[in-house]
């Protein structure tokens, strides 16, 4: 029947897809809904497009905050919340140096509920100084997953300031195969997310040395999309479907873990918009 229904799909001029891939949910743990993103896409409309995508949950941030929050309050059994430490796109780099930015975390956490507190930018020795410090210290003490778009530098001392942190590694630290992997070794509570990377899965197949990657630690990476821009949005679908491809490569549990389970896993405490 399954190659029938390919013969089928090829004359159309469709791709067929495994039916494990086309039906392999997905935990998007790296999405953003800035101030530059509602202003032309309400969050109904945001929340159908992740909907479509068949999305089972997604890991939402943004600059400011009312971004994650509208997302929340429209979808809390699909939204899993984080915390930037950005008011405004512009604040990427300057905020390791803002004092301002204490003030908002603190107000933000006393506020509302969340997962994580990122994505945030940080690199090297800018891990030492006071905001960022204080921004770690924060996670501690609501138990939050700092999701670091980091340096593996400023991954090792914020390790060191808070040696029981889970750190979620944005884009794998934009690093080779044979990197992330000494870091994996090295730091049992490090997680990847794969946004904005193509090469794990190029023709939708896993080259040779992520393969290894991932059969060695298969329970630490998961996918995400990277919506941080506008237009970004209108890939979510075909980046979750670009993913359940070259997933599909891959033996179904190892698939399920990447693509699921280990972000499920990581953000196991929170449930149906609360943090338990």
């Amino acid at each position: 029947m399954k190659s029938m229904l390919c013969g089928l799909a090829a004359a159309l001029g469709l791709v067929c897809m495994p039916l494990v891939a086309a039906e392999l949910p997905i935990f998007d743990a790296h999405v953003h809904y800035s101030h530059d993103a509602w202003e032309n896409l309400p969050p109904k409309e945001a929340v159908a497009i992740l909907r479509k995508a068949g999305l089972k949950r997604a890991l939402v941030s943004s600059s400011g905050d009312e971004g994650t929050q509208r997302l929340v309050a429209e979808a809390p059994e699909l939204i899993v919340p984080a915390l930037r430490p950005y008011r405004s796109r512009g604040e990427l780099s300057s905020w390791v140096r803002d004092d301002t930015v204490v003030a908002f975390l603190e107000e933000r956490l006393g506020k509302s509920r969340y997962a994580a507190v990122g994505e945030f930018h940080l690199y090297g020795a800018d891990a030492e100084l006071p905001v960022p410090r204080r921004l770690v210290a924060l996670a501690r003490q609501y138990k939050l997953v700092l999701h670091a778009h980091a340096d593996a530098d400023a991954i090792e001392r914020v390790f060191l300031q808070y040696p029981e942190a889970r750190i979620l590694w944005a884009h794998s630290g934009f690093e080779r195969p044979e990197a992330v992997a000494a870091m994996l070794r090295k730091h049992k509570n490090l997680w990847c997310d794969l946004a904005f990377r193509s090469e794990q899965g190029g023709a939708g197949q896993v080259p040779p040395e992520w393969r290894a990657l991932f059969d060695e630690f298969p329970d630490r990476f998961m996918v995400g999309t990277d919506t941080y821009t506008p237009e970004r949005w209108l890939y979510v679908n075909e980046h979750a479907n670009w993913s359940r491809a070259w997933l599909s490569s891959l033996p179904a549990p190892l698939a399920e873990r990447i693509a699921w389970k280990n972000a499920e896993a990581l953000f196991a405490s929170w449930k149906a918009g609360s943090a338990q």
